[in-house]
């Protein structure tokens, strides 16, 4: 149904906007071969890298946000993002003119908000989705004028006036993530009968999370009771040095540090507790490997959004969350040992999470784009 046709998505800044329109587009190009895809994101920012990577066509107009915070710098931004609000309507329309869509898709980030708004004032077909349970800024005022709006988590409807009802789609999961197996994993990571705890910030390494879990190790590794897989980040290849000082040996089997988590699939279904921030992607992996986590969700992104995912799944007994400001080893530790020595609640917990889990994301989204496009 989608065959020939001109599909539009924009989307940028962060992997969690571009990484699943990238899985959508991806299945798209593998059923409909004959469909014509093109993205539209910015030219500063990684959609530069990942939607070519990933064999797609790049169209950039620049666009930024508007900084709430009163600074003399930020003056400047705000400045700047006004004389581009002005002139990015002309360029997305040339953009159209040259490759004219049959439907313009939203998939989160600065840029998708003129691209969305352009098509469906040019009576284009629209469709964004909203990957936070708490709805970013550019699809709260998206929505109003779309064709459909699609959920990751149900909990976001409430924070949005839709011009039509949404859809709860999930969010798209990767194939190894959701086919991976636990005993499989495991065995392959030879660990044995110990519960391995999975410990990691993103990419870049978040401080207070490689603080608290430097405690953590040096407290329990003496018991030898435990496997820990801790992902330090990029900027946090102190976290060796800071475990030796605390009398850590890291020659121990049962504690791999590493900088990144290359291997996920693995890891994450061979965990018995997963640490981490509580980005909508990580969440949805939680969910379809049905993990039992402790959310940690980062104070500094926009609009708290990460507490408000963690909640749409400690609601519903899935994970527990400590928020950063009140973050310690000791109470870290205090909340995994009550997990694992409480394995009817862990394995409640795990239950939960994959009661959550949506895995046909990627088949519903394409399913409204196709019905969007009639």
């Amino acid at each position: 149904m989608l065959n020939s046709k001109k599909i539009v998505f924009t989307t940028g800044g962060t992997g969690g906007h571009i990484n699943p329109a990238l899985a959508v587009a991806g299945e798209i190009r593998r059923k409909y071969p004959d469909a014509e895809i093109l993205f539209i994101g910015t030219s500063d920012r990684l959609e530069t890298k990942l939607v070519p990577d990933a064999g797609f066509e790049l169209k950039t107009v620049e666009m930024s946000g508007f900084q709430r915070k009163p600074s003399l710098e930020n003056l400047k931004r705000n400045f700047l993002t006004v004389k581009r609000l002005l002139t990015v309507t002309g360029k997305v329309k040339k953009i159209f003119e040259a490759f004219p869509p049959d439907i313009v898709i939203g998939f989160g980030g600065y840029v998708s908000g003129p691209v969305v708004r352009t098509a469906a004032k040019m009576g284009i077909p629209t469709v964004i989705h909203e990957q936070n349970a708490f709805p970013g800024v550019t699809n709260k005022a998206l929505a109003k004028m779309v064709d459909k709006v699609m959920l990751t988590a149900a909990e976001a409807e409430k924070y949005m006036q839709p011009k039509n009802p949404v859809e709860v789609t999930g969010l798209p999961v990767r194939h190894e993530i959701v086919e991976a197996d636990r005993e499989f994993s495991r065995a392959e990571l030879g660990i044995g009968d110990k519960p391995l705890i999975l410990s990691m910030g993103g990419s870049l390494g978040a401080r207070t999370i490689n603080e608290a879990m430097v405690d953590v190790i040096a407290r329990l590794q003496k018991e030898h009771k435990f496997k820990f897989i801790h992902a330090t980040g990029k900027f946090g290849t102190w976290v060796p040095d800071k475990l030796k000082e605390k009398g850590v040996d890291l020659t121990d089997p049962d504690i791999e540090i590493r900088e990144y988590i290359n291997n996920m699939d693995v890891c994450m279904s061979a965990s018995d507790v997963i640490i981490g921030r509580s980005g909508a992607s990580t969440l949805s992996e939680l969910q379809a490997t049905g993990s039992a986590s402790i959310l940690i969700p980062s104070p500094n992104v926009t609009e708290n959004h990460q507490y408000h995912n963690a909640m749409a799944l400690v609601n519903k007994g899935a994970a527990a969350i400590i928020e950063e400001k009140d973050l310690t080893g000791e109470k870290l530790t205090n909340m995994l040992l009550e997990l694992v020595e409480n394995k009817e609640k862990l394995s409640s917990m795990r239950k939960n999470a994959k009661e959550m889990a949506i895995l046909d994301s990627t088949d519903r989204i394409i399913k409204i784009i196709e019905e969007t496009i009639k």
